[in-house]
Order: structure tokens, then C-alpha cells, then sequence
């Protein structure tokens, strides 16, 4: 693959520069992957064949009224069964050469080469996690982790979500609604997305959507019906517009993101949708591997996840944005 300029070897090294490492000019800011990765959507998991999710999915059915010595129901109704989703692996790889490592050494270094590739290496798993958490089922051959545009779908009575075929069972379905415009672009976006946020919400004082994510455009668009917000402090500064990282919706911290799929809005809630991991196999970096033939050392990283539900009422899509 070509260099963009001088290569790696030269711009690791001690040239004319500056700066003390390599500028990031790819990454992204990721953030499902950011929201989902840490506190209660990070399911740590200690093994097993599959990821086994319970669910409780009726309400008991002997419940009635009556009098006196009238008989009660003692039927034994089934209300818990789960869900079942594979275990996916994703895994990258780095080489460095003692060539490389010795040139990358002493005063000669401007920034560590071997420290920035495994930093590299790690961003990159990120990137491609982050891809595949907005992407339909069964990517790469089926190998790829599942994605929202298979948990939460914007054909919700289709398909077979964790082992469950949606098309049978209604528990097991996601909200949905159409945010297509009626005669000017976003004037039905606000009534969408209230509509999934209520849909998505278990009452009103119970749980509700805490988190979501869209295309660039549609955030755009969303902050372009809020009214205006300009502030002057002094006759220096101004705002004239609102932060990225305050902008909300009932609540819901509403973000965008670049691999989010064009015209769809989710609503998520990390309660009910969960990063599940095996414990001890996040992003785990293995030992130095070091070829018979040739003077070099190799690190692989490895993650096993997936991407699971375990109650998809709760989350929602406004989809065909326009």
C-alpha cells in the first residue's frame, strides 16, 4: 500500500517536525460505542457457548376475580424464557521489526513506534466495532457482531432477533415510526420522536430512552427547529449556536454519528441494550509472537463480544428521515 507522503519509518523518526506523535487524522469520535463500553450497558460475561439473555415475557395468567369458594387457576402459565446470541471475535494485528525498533530508538526518536501502533491497533478495533454495532445482521459471512439495523429494525414484525422470530412474537419487537416530511424537510421530526421516546418509555415515571444517536444531517436538522440561542457576554464573545455535547430531546442525550445509516434516529437505553463481553477478552493484547524466519515481532489483539437485548420494547428507530 502506498505512503500518503514519507511512510512511517521517516515520520516516526527524528526529521524537521512537530509535534511529539502522530496527529490522529482518521479517528472518530464513536458514540454508541462510547456509551455502551462502560457502565451499565457493558455486560461482562464469564464464558459459556452462547450468550444467554432472560427474558420475562407475559404476565401470569391465573390472576382473576371471584367469590367465595369459586376456584382459583392453578395452571402453570410460562412467562420467562431468553434470548440467544452467539459470541463474535474481532481481532488485529501489528508487526514491528528490530530494523524498525532500532531506528526508533535513542534521540533519534521523536514519538515511541511501537507504542503508536498498538495505540493504532486499538483505535482500529474500536472503528470496525463501531461500524458493525450500526449495521444489519450478518456481516462478514455472518461472523461480524450484531448491529442496530438488526435489533432495532426499522421492519420490526421481520426477522429473527437472539433466536426469537419477531414475526411470531410481539414481545420481541422494537418500536418504530416513519420521520418522512409532509411538506417541508424535518416538520414531522420533533412528533417522531416524541412518539418513539413515549413508545420506547415504560409509563412516565419509569425508564425511559437516555440516549440518541443520527446521521450528521438529521442532527443538524434537529438543532435547525430549536429556536435560536444567541448569547453576548461582552463585546468580545458570542454564541451563537448550541454545544454538540448539551444538545438533548426529552431528556436524551442526542449525539450524531458518521456510520450511523442515512435517515434513522435510535433510541436506546444502556439498561436494555448491552455491550456483552467475555471477561478477560476485551481488546486483550496477546504476547509478542516472533516468526522463525524472520527478524520481527508480532501483538494480536482479540475481542469477544456481541451486541444483545434483553428487552427490545425499549428501544426505537424514526426511520425514512426526510
Amino acid at each position: 500500500m502506498p505512503s500518503p507522503n514519507v511512510g512511517e519509518r521517516i515520520a516516526s523518526n527524528w526529521e524537521a517536525v512537530v509535534g511529539k506523535g502522530p496527529e490522529d487524522n482518521i479517528n472518530d469520535d464513536y458514540f454508541i460505542f462510547r456509551t455502551l463500553s462502560k457502565g451499565e450497558g457493558f455486560l461482562g460475561l464469564s464464558g459459556g457457548d452462547f450468550i444467554a439473555i432472560p427474558l420475562e415475557y407475559a404476565l401470569n395468567s391465573t390472576v382473576t376475580s371471584y367469590s367465595d369458594l369459586e376456584t382459583i387457576p392453578t395452571t402453570r402459565p410460562d412467562v420467562f424464557d431468553r434470548s440467544e446470541w452467539q459470541w463474535k471475535e474481532v481481532a488485529g494485528t501489528y508487526i514491528i521489526s528490530d530494523l524498525e525498533d532500532d531506528r526508533n530508538s535513542g534521540e533519534g526518536q521523536v514519538f515511541n513506534l511501537k507504542a503508536a501502533r498498538a495505540e493504532n491497533l486499538l483505535n482500529s478495533t474500536r472503528s470496525y466495532l463501531n461500524t458493525t454495532f450500526f449495521s444489519a445482521s450478518g456481516g462478514n459471512s455472518g461472523k461480524d457482531p450484531e448491529g442496530f439495523q438488526h435489533i432495532i429494525s426499522t421492519t420490526p414484525t421481520t426477522g429473527t432477533v437472539g433466536g426469537i422470530n419477531r414475526g411470531n412474537f410481539s414481545f420481541h419487537r422494537n418500536q418504530q415510526t416513519s420521520g418522512a416530511l409532509t411538506t417541508s424537510a424535518f416538520d414531522n421530526l420533533r412528533a417522531a420522536g416524541r412518539s418513539i421516546y413515549n413508545l420506547c418509555s415504560n409509563g412516565v415515571g419509569m425508564d425511559h430512552p437516555s440516549a440518541s444517536v443520527t446521521t450528521r444531517t438529521v442532527f443538524e436538522g434537529f438543532e435547525g427547529l430549536l429556536l435560536a440561542n444567541e448569547r453576548f457576554t461582552d463585546k468580545e464573545d458570542g454564541e451563537g449556536a448550541f454545544k454538540n455535547e448539551v444538545l438533548k430531546f426529552k431528556g436524551t442525550k442526542m449525539s450524531y454519528d458518521n456510520d450511523c445509516p442515512s435517515g434513522n434516529w435510535y433510541f436506546y437505553n444502556p439498561k436494555f441494550l448491552k455491550l456483552a463481553y467475555k471477561k478477560g477478552s476485551w481488546m486483550k493484547m496477546g504476547p509478542a509472537i516472533r516468526p522463525a524466519n524472520q527478524t520481527a515481532d508480532i501483538r494480536l489483539v482479540r475481542t469477544m463480544c456481541n451486541l444483545v437485548t434483553n428487552n427490545a420494547r425499549r428501544l426505537g428507530v424514526v426511520s425514512s428521515i426526510t
